[in-house]
């Protein structure tokens, strides 16, 4: 019997275990993943301002220069014509480039050089330096104003003095937009790559080339830290908090499917196991819930075990019982008997005391042949199937003839799943059983049913009454108990054909007792 009710898709065990490791696994890397995601969408947006307040400073610095009439000549580098960015004239976008997950950290700006501005290009930057310092309050970013030599003019503390030497303004000087990430603090490494946060020690630098008459008229070089995450984050506090919501709704559920699903029935189990140990009969039934497809596997396993071994005890039982009462009577015979023998005094005649006598011998037959065929029984119930097969004919002549009736074949001669040995055990207790019930002759065949094999045995004696067809094969039953039966014969059957696969039944018939025997057939 199956306690799996009805088959139906569950998941396995092992994808519920692999399915929660790697959402476990994931959640790290998706939270670091949305830190470095999240870091670099700042540094992008500093950029991105930069360029802007940038690109405003170098259109005012560049109609200070074309005010001012400076000669081409005096201007910087030409710069070349882009195919891309002429395809969008007048438009001229400047993307942001930074990527945190790419790009190295510089080390922090060198410092600049001593050198000499031109006298027209520092005219315009003390013009403008005005300009730069309120807006940088503002913006909090930092200007220079560089000319195109590289040399401040507007900006900070450092006029005069030379950055032409640093890589984005170099670049810059050239004629190309040139953006970097430095490091704030000198004294400290560049933060690796792997690290969680990469932004909170680092500065954006940009510089944007100013265009006059298609040369380089100086260049506008912006710096400023970005916006620190957690800062920013404590700024979008609702946002976090949902999301923080969302992790532990996806944690929660997590949990949940692991409860239902592998927790949950394993203590049902438990709870069941003991429960059974403890005698409760009502404990052998499916549980309200499996989970996963190996724990209903196993709990169907286990209850099947248990009522195996339920039954397995009821039998042992009923078995103990059967066995103590076929006992007792001779063994209550032969000490009556003894006793008589015994305390007669010799006053008992021959005829008495021969009597006696064999009443001892013959119940200590009976003794000996209940002993004998419990062995055969508990033989037969241990039986390992050999792989061995036979035929019908086979089997029976391993027989000896017995005289009391007519053995007759009919049908073909099948190849059965059974060794020889084993098939005339069988057959010989139901021959036997049919010469004690009164029959002549015994009808054998054998015939292929798909792919097993179906042997009728079949006789004409007295047949089974209808009241002792459902005991037939009840261990220690028989109507021929005075006649030295002990009702074990069709017991030591049933358990030869179980080892074989094999099993038995009485089939109704108008004259005397059929079997009907089905094997597997051999292979």
């Amino acid at each position: 019997m199956r306690w799996l009710s009805k088959e139906r898709w569950r998941p396995r065990l092992a994808t519920v275990v692999v399915a929660i490791l790697i959402v476990v696994m994931a959640l790290p890397l998706v939270g670091l993943f949305f830190f470095r995601l999240y870091e670099n969408q700042l540094i992008r947006q500093t950029e991105g301002e930069l360029i802007a307040q940038g690109a405003v400073v170098a259109a005012v610095y560049a109609d200070a220069v074309r005010a001012a009439g400076i000669a081409p000549e005096r201007l910087g580098a030409p710069i070349s014509a882009d195919p891309a960015r002429d395809s969008n004239y007048p438009y001229q976008p400047i993307e942001p480039q930074l990527d945190l997950a790419s790009d190295d950290v510089m080390p922090s700006r060198p410092a600049a050089l001593p050198a000499t501005a031109d006298p027209a290009f520092a005219a315009i930057g003390a013009r403008l330096d005005g300009i730069l310092d309120e807006t940088q309050k503002t913006t909090l970013a930092g200007f220079r104003l560089l000319d195109p030599h590289g040399v401040v003019i507007a900006g900070g503390g450092e006029l005069g003095l030379s950055l032409g030497k640093v890589e984005e303004v170099g670049r810059a000087l050239s004629g190309v937009y040139a953006s970097e990430l430095r490091l704030r603090i000198p004294d400290q490494p560049a933060p690796p790559l792997y690290s969680v946060s990469r932004g909170t020690k680092v500065r954006v630098f940009v510089a944007l080339p100013v265009e006059v008459a298609g040369r380089v008229a100086g260049v506008v070089y912006l710096s400023r830290t970005p916006n620190n995450i957690v800062k920013h984050l404590y700024g979008e506090r609702g946002k976090v908090t949902l999301a923080a919501i969302a992790i532990v709704g996806g944690t929660l559920l997590i949990a949940l499917v692991f409860i239902r699903t592998v927790s949950r029935p394993i203590y049902a189990l438990i709870d069941r196991t003991k429960r059974i140990a403890a005698g409760d009969r009502e404990a052998i039934g499916p549980l309200d819930h499996h989970g996963t497809r190996e724990m209903a596997e196993l709990s169907a396993a286990f209850l099947d075990m248990a009522q195996k071994l339920q039954a397995r005890s009821d039998s042992i039982q009923t078995f103990a019982t059967h066995v103590s009462h076929e006992l007792k009577s001779p063994l209550t015979a032969i000490q009556g008997a003894a006793e008589l023998l015994r305390d007669s005094g010799g006053t008992m005649d021959e005829a008495e005391r021969r009597r006696f006598s064999n009443n001892i011998v013959t119940d200590a037959g009976r003794l000996n042949l209940l002993v004998r065929r419990l062995l055969e029984l508990a033989r037969a119930e241990n039986l390992a199937p050999s792989g061995e097969s036979t035929t019908l004919h086979a089997a029976l002549a391993l027989l000896p003839v017995d005289t009391r009736l007519e053995v007759r074949t009919e049908g073909g001669d099948t190849g059965l799943g059974i060794s020889g040995e084993n098939l005339a055990i069988v057959l010989a207790n139901l021959i036997d059983n049919s010469a004690r019930h009164g029959a002549k002759q015994v009808t054998i065949g054998a015939e292929r049913a798909g792919e097993r094999a179906a042997v009728h045995v079949g006789d004409d004696g007295d047949g089974i009454s209808v009241s002792n067809r459902a005991k037939v094969f009840e261990p220690f039953f028989t109507t021929r108990r005075e006649a030295g039966g002990t009702g074990m014969g069709l017991g030591i059957v049933l358990a030869l054909l179980k080892a074989h696969n094999g099993t038995i039944r009485l089939v109704d018939t108008e004259r005397g007792t059929r079997f009907e025997i089905n094997l597997p057939l051999s292979s």
